[in-house]
């Protein structure tokens, strides 16, 4: 069993954060295989305020968290905020080096391009953060069309509802593709990017599909 350790902060956007909570969270469970333990993480234990003011009261804190196989960074306007943060940028060097699999979601995509960990990779994003991600880490290849980047480990997606897809590449990766689309089914998520295809599914030079 993996541990999925999701990344939270003020003002994340809510389905980029559920959306792979969900996946991961019930990947195999039709079958009775428990595949992922899925735990949120927050840098401090007061409640988290998600977008539209929904509160979350997150399993650890930075310091008292698991290790974790998995790390999910959600994006949102908080991203905006926290990539200036250095215990925050911090916290995503030290976990994504401790990590196997590392899926980000949206605006995610800027904590990992301030934390230097996308210099000489390719990536995507929310269309509005797209200009952004490619400010902050110029020697990153930023596909503006593409759904979901695979570079190996970290694996980028495009704008919140595409953090589902991303997280059921992922189980794909790690379990099959026939595990992935049974979570689908499982979800009634019609998962049209599943396969590399070079234009929405981008498999990144040193990637591992």
């Amino acid at each position: 069993m993996m541990n999925v350790a999701v990344l939270m902060f003020d003002n994340v956007e809510v389905l980029d954060f559920a959306g792979p909570f969900e996946v991961f969270g019930v990947s195999g469970g039709r079958e009775n295989k428990r595949l992922y333990d899925v735990f949120t993480v927050a840098q401090h234990s007061k409640p988290v305020m998600a977008r539209n003011n929904m509160s979350i009261n997150c399993d650890y804190t930075f310091d008292t968290m698991p290790d974790a196989h998995v790390l999910v960074i959600p994006g949102g306007f908080g991203t905006r905020r926290e990539k200036h943060s250095p215990s925050m940028i911090r916290f995503v060097q030290q976990r994504v080096a401790a990590a196997q699999s590392v899926v980000s979601v949206c605006s995610g995509a800027l904590l990992l391009a301030k934390a230097g960990l996308l210099k000489g990779l390719q990536a995507t994003s929310h269309q509005g953060a797209l200009d952004e991600l490619a400010s902050d880490e110029p020697a990153c290849t930023v596909h503006r069309n593409a759904r979901v980047v695979d570079n190996g480990k970290i694996v980028t997606s495009a704008g919140i509802g595409m953090g589902i897809d991303a997280s059921l590449y992922t189980v794909a990766k790690h379990h099959g593709l026939a595990q992935a689309q049974e979570t689908a089914r499982y979800m009634e998520y019609d998962w049209h990017y599943q396969t590399v295809d070079g234009v929405k599914i981008i498999l990144a030079q040193g990637g591992r599909a």
